[in-house]
């Protein structure tokens, strides 16, 4: 009759044990919202008309899809940037971070199971001699197992915290990916913009080389002065020793994109080649694609996710705490007979606790995280006008850009009819080598202008191109259960040590 009524005592425990499983003290999390305009204001549908290159975008091309830097058509670019998934260190800081934070995942369902251990004993003893003085061996080998359910959600808000957490973790991967992605082809394309100038500067050079000959030519017929001269060999000089400089510039970039791509600087470079990449039509959709779009958008919404249900754990505080345990063994004081049926033991039986009083720990613990979560909200809101206005800004660059190296090629044409009319009367003796030199600056300070612009220009789209995402989307985040898989991996291929045998694809000899 005893056994019986402990094990329907047993039974009742058990089932209100079940039952109180599914109580949940934590809010529900609901994605905040965050104001969100219809449409960007800074290129519109006429602007596109007008924009060389840019067309208006069809549905199916309202955003970039994987190696968004295919779309600028540069074979060592592509190259380049494949190395920065394999061996840039940020983004290997970065997928270590995500395993981390994805191993901590488990070790928050660890607690949803019962602990066990086992530990064997061998202790000599003694009694005093008041207690007869006997010396004898302890034997034991107990198992012990306790288990702690979770009846107010304490684990299940730690493990949903912790997933949203890895979550956030694998969109910091991304974006910190992104962020290389997109420095190394600016890098990219300002060592090609001084690639372009250093041909512009020795196109310049060869040009005053061939004036000096002109008014040396003069001078020793008598039709002009040694002062014609000597202005001609200072307009030289100083067009040699801008040309020069220019390798500052040109080495640091490509210091920078060895860094990037995770080379030692001193044995990587890349082959002379002036800028020659159009800017191509960017497909940056509309604002609310946003939201989806960019990885540090994910990631702070992900916060927001983490932080609502850490209240969770925090509420759960105040519930008691219900404790299963049970131990079981062998224990005796004769070792022939240790493993033997008589010497068994067990026991087995609930345990609940609560906190009474704590001065207010608990209160004040919840008002902590709420608080906390509020912070996460204007973080994802602060982010997402952030987004807008980066877009913003690069859209409009690139619609002022687009007009303005259009009107500077019409200065240009008119410097270098300009410069020619110069020449003519200069040769003619009609007019002083003052105003060649004159016309030659003109030129060549538009020149100089003009492909600056236009790296200002390439510059904007691979920005533009960062601002919108890249070609990562939201829906590619690894879910709870990817996370949990220990066969899971990165979103993305993890980044790995390229082989010491294998040299650098995009360097040159």
């Amino acid at each position: 009759m005893k056994a019986t009524n402990k094990m329907r005592v047993a039974t009742a425990l058990l089932c209100g044990v079940v039952l109180l499983q599914g109580c949940d003290v934590g809010p529900k999390y609901n994605r905040p919202a965050a104001k969100v305009p219809a449409t960007f204001k800074e290129v519109t549908q006429d602007d596109l008309k007008k924009m060389d290159g840019w067309k208006v975008a069809q549905p199916q091309d309202s955003a970039l899809h994987g190696n968004w830097w295919e779309i600028f058509g540069d074979s060592q670019l592509n190259a380049l940037e494949e190395q920065v998934n394999i061996s840039n260190q940020n983004v290997a800081a970065a997928f270590a971070s995500f395993m981390a934070a994805r191993a901590l995942v488990r070790q928050a369902r660890s607690q949803y199971f019962p602990t066990v251990s086992v530990g064997a004993s061998i202790i000599p003893q003694h009694q005093p001699a008041s207690l007869g003085g006997t010396t004898f061996t302890e034997y034991s080998l107990p198992f012990d197992a306790s288990w702690t359910p979770d009846l107010w959600g304490r684990v299940r808000n730690t493990v949903r915290a912790n997933v949203a957490n890895a979550q956030a973790s694998a969109a910091d991967l991304e974006y910190t990916r992104l962020t290389a992605q997109a420095e190394l082809a600016v890098d990219y394309f300002q060592l090609r913009g001084q690639d372009a100038l250093k041909q512009l500067l020795d196109s310049t050079v060869v040009a005053y080389e061939e004036s000096l000959k002109l008014t040396k030519a003069l001078y020793e017929t008598g039709i002009d002065s040694d002062e014609a001269v000597a202005q001609a060999e200072t307009q030289l000089e100083a067009a040699r020793a801008q040309d020069t400089n220019l390798g500052i510039l040109r080495s640091q970039y490509e210091h920078a994109i060895a860094l990037l791509v995770g080379q030692p600087a001193s044995s990587f470079s890349i082959a002379t080649e002036p800028l020659k990449t159009p800017p191509p039509a960017i497909p940056f959709g509309v604002p609310s694609q946003l939201l989806e779009r960019r990885p540090d958008i994910a990631a702070t919404e992900r916060l927001m996710a983490q932080a609502n249900a850490q209240i969770g754990v925090a509420r759960a505080a105040f519930y008691p705490t219900l404790t299963l345990s049970a131990s079981a063994g062998f224990q005796t004081t004769a070792g022939s007979s240790w493993f033997s049926w008589p010497s068994r033991f067990w026991s087995v039986g609930p345990a609940i606790s609560e906190l009474i009083y704590d001065g207010g720990l608990r209160r004040a613990t919840v008002e902590q995280v709420r608080a906390q979560y509020d912070q996460t909200v204007a973080n994802y809101r602060g982010t997402v006008l952030t987004a807008f206005q980066q877009v913003e800004d690069n859209l409009s660059t690139l619609r002022v850009l687009s007009k303005e190296i259009q009107e500077q090629d019409t200065a240009i044409q008119s410097a270098q009819r300009s410069l020619n009319l110069a020449t003519d009367r200069y040769r003619l003796g009609i007019d002083p080598y003052l105003n060649v030199i004159t016309a030659q600056t003109t030129l060549f300070g538009n020149q100089q202008t003009a492909v600056n612009l236009r790296i200002q220009q390439i510059v904007a789209s691979v920005q533009l191109i960062e601002a919108v995402g890249g070609g990562w989307d939201s829906s590619t985040l690894p879910t709870s259960q990817q996370i949990i898989s220990r066969e899971a991996q990165s979103p993305a291929a993890a980044p790995v040590q390229p082989s010491k045998s294998q040299p650098p694809p995009a360097s040159a000899p």
